[in-house]
């Protein structure tokens, strides 16, 4: 039987991506680059695109790297336990306005961020993978999925609730308090990342391909459960992407920023909490509802759908901040279905893994739970560009004034802005919703 700290341990790992680095990535970002750092909506898009294209490059190559590693500390804990520096490093450098003008400024932005996404790439691919070869046992997977989900959530929250109050001890200007963000959760993040590594154990060796050839990629393509898998996964992730990167601007534009009730001050942050909250306790459910609705597959489907519906419900509640915890109970209960699907993402991801070692031969877990990492920046970053495209397309323009730098932000229309804002957060993920639920339910694996 493993033991508990062992799933404490993998918990760690998706504590620091998930939970932090790619939580502040999805709700801050969008809001940071441009209000704070100076870029415009066009400039913040085109990075965001930028990145992803460099992800199909990188993810892959990562995937098929990770593979053929043999080191004394087993084939994916090495990535973890060495790359843990780089990664929080860097997250930190991101988060650092530099006094520059505004194409040193574009350097800097561009650079780090595909720097980012190399650390990321290069810590959780392996991390995704190592599920595949701490244990077999099917049960035991939906186990360390729950607590890789419950971590990422749990942290989630931490974070969140957490943001302003780094933010309001730091004090001075937004470029300060974010550097200062930047450094506090960068360094969490590089220690949780290396106990991760430290904490795990490989039991399992994979039937490794030693040599690189273009054949696996190929396979991919002829693996049905794998594209399914994969569609799903960008789903998820467009769901999760325009939802944490719009509220930023809802909070803005829709409620006039932050919503004090009583002596609580609900910000975007705070508000994204309680999802993560939900997502935590559904995420440990979700092995007994699996198990309740006979398979995977099922409880996807149902889990999707619950977020469909709540989702098209958010839309028609007042834009108002009397109606504040409407909007919140109604996020809480989207939350549900993310919490419930949310470990069944990568436990589906194993399944595939080994269908494919079945049917090929050779063993592509890296490289197979690449693509789900890819997925995973790919629905982030392409939500991202679209809300920035689309808010432009609405009548909100930002402008860099040449002569402070400071950021000029000016509304054509204001009522199509607000309108926009409130699709993305409930209509768009609505329709993303119901497309997963379709494929889910076409998912050939039936385990």
């Amino acid at each position: 039987m493993i033991p508990l700290r062992e799933k404490i341990g993998y918990a760690l790992g998706d504590a620091a991506s998930g939970g932090i680095t790619w939580k502040i990535m999805s709700v801050a970002f969008p809001l940071f680059f441009t209000n704070v750092f100076g870029l415009t909506f066009a400039d913040a898009a085109a990075l965001m695109l930028l990145a992803r294209m460099f992800d199909v490059i990188t993810d892959p190559l990562m995937g098929s790297i990770a593979d053929r590693t043999q080191s004394r500390w087993g084939t994916y804990r090495p990535w973890l336990i060495f790359g843990a520096i780089p990664f929080g490093v860097v997250f930190a450098l991101l988060l650092y306005t530099p006094e520059l003008g505004m194409t040193g400024k574009r350097v800097w932005a561009y650079g780090f961020y595909l720097l980012m996404m190399v650390c990321y790439t290069m810590v959780n691919v392996p991390y995704g993978s190592l599920l595949n070869v701490m244990t077999e046992d099917g049960d035991e997977r939906n186990q360390f999925s729950a607590f890789r989900m419950v971590g990422a959530y749990a942290m989630g929250f931490v974070t969140l609730l957490t943001f302003a109050m780094v933010q309001k001890w730091a004090g001075g200007s937004d470029q300060h308090q974010y550097a200062v963000v930047g450094a506090v959760f960068g360094l969490i993040a590089m220690l949780m990342t290396l106990a991760c590594g430290l904490l795990t154990k490989e039991r399992h060796k994979p039937v490794r391909a030693e040599k690189f050839t273009f054949k696996q990629y190929g396979d991919l393509f002829r693996n049905k459960p794998w594209v399914y898998m994969t569609l799903v996964a960008v789903c998820t992730n467009f769901f999760n992407g325009f939802r944490y990167a719009v509220v930023g601007y809802m909070f803005t534009y829709c409620l006039d920023g932050d919503v004090t009730v009583g002596r609580f001050i609900i910000n975007y942050t705070a508000f994204m909490a309680f999802g993560e909250v939900t997502c935590m306790v559904f995420g440990a459910v979700s092995p007994w509802f699996t198990r309740k609705v006979g398979s995977k597959r099922m409880a996807f489907v149902w889990s999707s759908i619950i977020c469909c519906i709540c989702s098209v419900v958010f839309f028609f509640i007042p834009m108002d901040p009397a109606y504040i915890w409407w909007m919140v109970a109604v996020s809480m209960l989207t939350s549900v279905g993310a919490g419930l699907y949310s470990p069944l993402l990568w436990s589906m991801y194993a399944d595939v893994a080994d269908y494919a070692t079945e049917t090929y031969g050779s063993s592509s877990t890296g490289l197979i739970f690449s693509s789900g990492t890819m997925a995973q920046k790919f629905g982030g970053a392409i939500s991202a560009s679209l809300i920035a495209f689309l808010l432009g397309v609405a009548g909100l323009v930002l402008e860099t004034d040449i002569l402070t730098g400071d950021t000029v932000v000016t509304i054509t229309d204001e009522q199509s802005v607000r309108t926009m804002v409130w699709a993305l957060f409930s209509l768009f993920p609505a329709f993303i919703a119901s497309i997963m639920a379709l494929l889910a339910y076409k998912f050939p694996l039936k385990k």
